[in-house]
């Protein structure tokens, strides 16, 4: 071998070696994940997902520019992913990064904006000055993406549902989610089935611009039908999945063995009640309001099935703040936002993927819940209360004398209060010996659905306590976006969390499984950093230019050794 490079052609063939491994690399990309937490390793389900594409998918990836450094570090992040997708997706993945905005005049600009907007993806605003001394600019920026496939688009926003409490975890967080984003983009565009889902009717559930975004989300992306529980004989089993949002009508024992069947046939249901009413716009009137139960008679069931709904009513000091009127300027009325701990900011899972690395949930007048003893039953408490909450017993007297007390931790002792919970398993009827046998019959022979005192497959059921979470404010211009508080003007994450319910219930791909992959975040210690300064600084610095230095001496002292003697 050292023969061969110190040959006349020796330094030819050692270009052309590194040429070809070059070549090769460029051909075949890996890379060896060494991360306790295996973030640099795509789940089966992806692969599986990428591996059975049958055309090109094409994926705009707007992180472009002079970033700062959180946004260049998620674009090198999206780049590296992407890499690996296009491993698998055997030359049918494609993607590239450019700003649309670069070189586009103002009403181009805004043009482009208000479309990217109105898909859901939003520009942030990033400061920062090109070199130390000049003066700081402002530039539009936009953490999102544009997956296409054939002739439909899907957008990803790679900021929005990570958790934001500081810079540092946000980035961290979108970095955890950009496998999950991309691969659920990726499924929901190229998905040839598309689950249907029933919204139940007849017991006083709304269908009006108060539930516009469910509605329109369940008609967009699933088989939308209407169900009136109180008009039809038995569920259709063609429904994956039913969405029961506020109802306000006591259930009748009829009604109650259609969603018992339901489910022992291995239906799924999502319920979002409000077992007690309590409304702000009595409390605006009033100046105060009584909570008290709507009757709807579904304690039974959910008992059966292993939860409670309690009759109370939940605060908490991590909680949304609204306006009140705390004086008058001449004639008009002076507001002050003020935290109002009735309307809890919820946490999420740590460990399930419908609510991991999900920021806060806003909700409204929540009642807590308990599980309880059902044999076979899977339960997970997907939201719940901050380490300061509290439980207002009923009969509830709601009045604004409680923004006083709303930051004083010794009266918020409750923590982890749950607010939703998920049951999965094979459910026992709540019917089982209590119906004739006429009825048995009826429901065998007539509507082709035999009674089952006991379910033969598995069924998953989310039981949220507060329908507010998955409804809309409205205001003369119109619904305003799920999560939406006017009064500080900012969205929380209630539509991430009402569209991963939904997909964990009828989407049988794994995908929202890569949601719960953790991303340890790894910081250094300030402190230390600051105490330690000057020593690393020598030996990242002035140790390297020593040894070279010392290396030299040593090397032409041996050198002069040697020719010397």
């Amino acid at each position: 071998m050292n023969k061969l490079f110190s040959s006349k052609y020796g330094w030819v063939f050692a270009i052309l070696l590194i040429l070809l491994i070059n070549f090769l690399a460029s051909l075949f990309h890996f890379r060896i994940d060494l991360t306790q937490e295996k973030r640099y390793t795509l789940s089966e389900p992806t692969k599986k997902l990428l591996k059975q594409l049958d055309d090109n998918v094409n994926i705009d990836i707007f992180l472009k520019g002079d970033l700062k450094a959180g946004l260049k570090k998620l674009a090198n992040s999206t780049d590296e992913l992407l890499q690996e997708f296009k491993e698998y997706g055997n030359g049918k993945i494609h993607f590239h990064f450019y700003d649309p905005l670069a070189n586009a005049d103002d009403s181009a600009k805004k043009t482009i904006l208000d479309s990217l907007q109105r898909m859901g993806i939003q520009q942030m605003t990033q400061v920062a000055q090109s070199k130390k001394g000049e003066e700081q600019s402002a530039r539009f920026v936009l953490p999102g993406a544009i997956v296409k496939y054939k002739d439909k688009i899907f957008p990803v926003n790679l900021l929005k549902g990570a958790s934001n409490a500081d810079e540092n975890s946000l980035y961290n967080n979108a970095e955890a989610l950009l496998e999950y984003k991309f691969a659920n983009a990726i499924n929901k565009i190229t998905q040839q089935h598309v689950p249907d889902i029933g919204y139940v009717l007849g017991n006083g559930e709304p269908l009006d611009l108060r539930v516009y975004n469910i509605v329109e989300g369940l008609r967009k992306n699933y088989g939308f039908g209407i169900l009136r529980l109180d008009s039809i004989p038995v569920i259709p089993q063609q429904f994956n999945a039913l969405v029961i949002v506020k109802p306000t009508q006591k259930f009748s024992d009829a009604e109650k063995l259609k969603l018992d069947q339901y489910v022992m046939h291995g239906g799924n249901i999502i319920y979002m009640i409000d077992n007690l009413r309590a409304e702000m716009d009595s409390l605006r009137l009033d100046q105060q309001t009584i909570a008290y139960d709507r009757g709807l008679n579904l304690e039974d069931l959910f008992f059966k099935y292993g939860v409670r709904v309690n009759q109370d009513l939940v605060q908490d000091m991590q909680c949304a703040t609204i306006n009140f009127v705390t004086g008058m300027t001449g004639d008009k009325p002076q507001f002050t936002p003020l935290p109002w701990p009735y309307f809890p900011l919820l946490n999420g899972s740590l460990t399930h993927p419908i609510s991991k690395n999900l920021d806060p949930v806003y909700a409204k007048f929540t009642n807590s819940v308990d599980t309880v003893k059902s044999l076979g039953i899977r339960k997970t408490v997907l939201l719940q209360t901050s380490e300061h909450g509290r439980i207002i017993g009923t009969p509830a007297l709601v009045s604004f004398e409680s923004v006083k007390v709303a930051n004083d931790p010794k009266v918020f002792n409750q923590p982890n209060i749950p607010a939703a919970v998920l049951l999965e398993g094979k459910f026992n009827s709540l019917f089982a010996n209590r119906i004739s046998s006429g009825m048995v019959d009826t429901l065998a022979n007539v509507y082709k659905q035999p009674f089952l005192a006991k379910a033969e497959k598995e069924s998953k059921i989310i039981v949220c306590s507060d329908a507010e979470i998955v409804m809309n404010e409205v205001t003369q211009h119109g619904p305003m976006p799920m999560g939406y508080n006017k009064d500080i003007d900012y969205t929380f994450a209630n539509q991430d969390f009402a569209q991963n319910c939904l997909d964990y219930l009828v989407d049988p791909s794994g995908i929202l499984e890569t949601r719960s992959k953790d991303f340890t975040l790894r910081l250094l210690d300030p402190q230390k950093v600051e105490d330690g300064r000057s020593f690393w600084q020598f030996i990242n610095i002035v140790l390297p230019i020593a040894l070279v230095i010392l290396f030299g001496f040593i090397y032409q002292a041996l050198r002069k050794r040697k020719y010397q003697g």
